[in-house]
């Protein structure tokens, strides 16, 4: 039996000011560019942009 692909898709999301980085799913099929999200960093204790990183 085939074995079907995975839609679903674990990335990271990495802060764009400091080190701290987030997990996530994304759906390849409805987000198929990189993500870019304002999130929450710790570190700095105030929300940034964070973006899909490899």
């Amino acid at each position: 039996m085939a074995k079907k692909k995975n839609i679903r898709l674990v990335v990271r999301l990495v802060s764009t000011e400091s080190h701290h980085c987030y997990w996530t799913e994304k759906n390849r099929r409805n987000d198929p560019q990189r993500l870019e999200l304002h999130k929450y960093d710790p570190t700095l204790r105030r929300h940034v942009l964070y973006r899909e990183a490899k």
